[in-house]
């Protein structure tokens, strides 16, 4: 029998847990780790962590240095699992603040030197606005790799790769659901999915302009968008997903590969550009502000959850 589809999809391209449960990083066993506000929440909710969270709020000086010390906390305990990345995200509430930012992801780092993690291996998580873009831009001249995240379309990942940029996460799902919700009776399997479109012109655009910047396709609805993006730099794919992958048989071809791209010159854009163009693609400008806006809003969860535990 041939192997199953997870097996044959690490062979063409770096499989990454989009999740915090290290039960499910220890079943699958993927290269990297992504984690968010809502995947941190979700980890943090989870009945055998109640005891330690309520330490690491006691502990903190604040609600802030309690929300980072949680999500380095499980970051570190990926960290063991994984021979690879782990993401960590700084506060969405930053997400149009360079210079907080920059102190919050700086102490991050710091926090995960002192848990033992070489920094090296971690990837901090950053907005696609352009003042996330910058404080990565910063960020990676200091040698701390940054992931880019909330990202629906090429404009955003150019300025991404123009600043250096260790990985970028287009979202996938995202982009689906914004189009089916405008039209619930189109066909967006496969190929048609504007999802994974969007994740090839980005791929296609990098390889075609000399970019180092990897691509990680995020946020999947569906296997089907996984198969259709096979080939991609990395996949970051939920437990149900890596589940149906490992259990489903069949060929997996090849959709992607760095071979097919002529490159060219990079066409860095400024500010002004940038903002015209994200202002242009309504999907994008739309998704980004609301992604924002959910991740925040389980943040705000974490935050009442560590603060009754801190009075606990």
């Amino acid at each position: 029998m041939a192997d199953d589809l997870l097996t044959q999809l690490k062979n063409m391209t770096t499989v990454v847990a989009d999740t915090g449960d290290i039960e499910a990083i220890r079943r699958f066993q993927p290269t990297d780790a992504t984690t968010n506000p809502s995947l941190i929440l979700q980890a943090a909710q989870q009945e055998g962590r109640r005891q330690r969270l309520g330490e690491i709020a006691r502990q903190a000086t604040d609600i802030d240095d309690a929300l980072d010390a949680v999500a380095v906390e499980i970051g570190s305990e990926i960290s063991a699992l994984v021979p690879g990345y782990v993401s960590t995200e700084v506060s969405a509430r930053l997400s149009f603040d360079t210079e907080a930012s920059l102190a919050r992801a700086r102490a991050l780092i710091d926090r995960y030197q002192r848990h033992g993690v070489d920094p090296s291996r971690i990837l901090i998580k950053l907005a696609s606005t352009w003042e996330g873009i910058r404080a990565a831009q910063v960020l990676e001249r200091e040698g701390i790799h940054c992931n880019l995240t909330l990202m629906f379309g090429v404009d955003q990942a150019r300025a991404c790769a123009d600043a250096g940029v260790t990985l970028v996460s287009p979202f996938v799902g995202r982009i689906l659901d914004w189009h089916k919700s405008r039209e619930p009776e189109a066909d967006f399997e496969g190929d048609r999915d504007p999802g994974v479109q969007s994740v090839k012109r980005i791929y296609e655009h990098f390889k075609g302009h000399g970019y180092e910047t990897i691509v990680m396709g995020a946020s999947f609805r569906n296997s089907g968008e996984i198969k259709a993006l096979a080939g991609c730099d990395r996949l970051t794919i939920s437990p149900a997903l890596l589940g149906e992958l490992a259990e489903s048989h069949g060929h997996l071809a090849r959709r992607l590969s760095p071979m097919d791209a002529e490159t060219r010159a990079p066409e860095p854009q400024d500010e002004a550009e940038f903002r015209w163009a994200l202002n242009e693609d309504a999907m994008a400008t739309e998704k980004l502000a609301e992604g924002i806006r959910k991740f925040m809003a389980d943040q705000r969860k974490l935050e009442t959850l560590l603060g009754e535990l801190r009075q606990g």
